[in-house]
This record gives structure tokens, sequence and C-alpha cells, in this order.
């Protein structure tokens, strides 16, 4: 993002790499409304919290209408209503793209993921649903250290 713009022109930025004039506006529009940012759209950046700064950037990749969203540690950083909030927007998102997370938080993934696929040395170790892969014993041995079996 780009901190000396406001959010509606850092996401305009991005969306005018696909459409231009009043359909990159009503882009944006459409992209801040769907992730309740109008509120804030006229704030400089640089002046948002951490927060709020992660959902302009999913904003962006929103504005160019992409099939699959690829998200790393979304909630790093934030507090506990700022996760929640962001749970809530991957949610949403999720009904019309694909969206991929890398996450160690599991409280987060809990909130956010329908299929959790727990990867080793660049190996699937377990795939499944959150439940069933977190009382995985292979998935309790790695995130405590221990070789997989």
């Amino acid at each position: 993002v780009f901190d000396g713009l406001t959010v509606f022109e850092n996401v305009l930025v991005a969306a005018q790499r696909k459409r231009t004039g009043p359909t990159a506006r009503r882009t944006v529009s459409e992209v801040l409304e769907r992730l309740r940012l109008t509120a804030i759209a006229n704030r400089i950046v640089g002046q948002l919290a951490h927060g709020q700064r992660q959902w302009v950037e999913i904003a962006t990749v929103l504005s160019q209408d992409p099939d699959l969203i690829l998200l790393d540690e979304p909630a790093a950083g934030m507090n506990h209503e700022e996760v929640r909030r962001t749970a809530e927007l991957i949610r949403e998102i999720n009904r019309t793209q694909a969206v991929i997370v890398v996450e160690h938080d599991m409280a987060f993934i809990r909130m956010i993921a329908k299929t959790v696929t727990v990867f080793s040395q660049g190996s699937v170790l377990v795939e499944g649903d959150v439940d069933t892969v977190l009382s995985d014993q292979r998935v309790r041995d790695v995130y405590l250290g221990r070789s997989a079996a």
C-alpha cells in the first residue's frame, strides 16, 4: 500500500490495472462496500491502524477480481477484534473466490477454515477438517518440534 494515498486511491491504483475511468471507480466503491471500508475511504493509509492497513491490502487484491487469493499470516500483529473482523472478511471473500491462507495461529484457522492442509518439509502431512487435523498426533509432533512419523 502507499502510505501517502487515501484508502480509495490505493484501491483505485490496483483496480486500474484491469479497468479505466468510471468502471475502475465503481469497482473500488463496490470493493470498499463489500469489505465495509467505506467509512475510511478518504483516510490516508499511513495513518491507519495495522488491521485497517491489512484490510486495504486485501481490498487492492479484490479490486483486480482474482480467482485465487493467497494470504500469508493475514492476522499477524492484530488485536482480538481485528482478528475477528479479518476472519469475517476472509469468509466473505471465500464465497466468490478461492482463498489459501498460510497461518500458524490455530485459533484463527478455526475461525476461517473448512479444510486444513498441514505441510511438513515440503510435503502434505495431513489434510481434513480442523478438528481432525488438530487432533492428529503427527501434526502435534511437528508443532512440538518432534520429527513426523
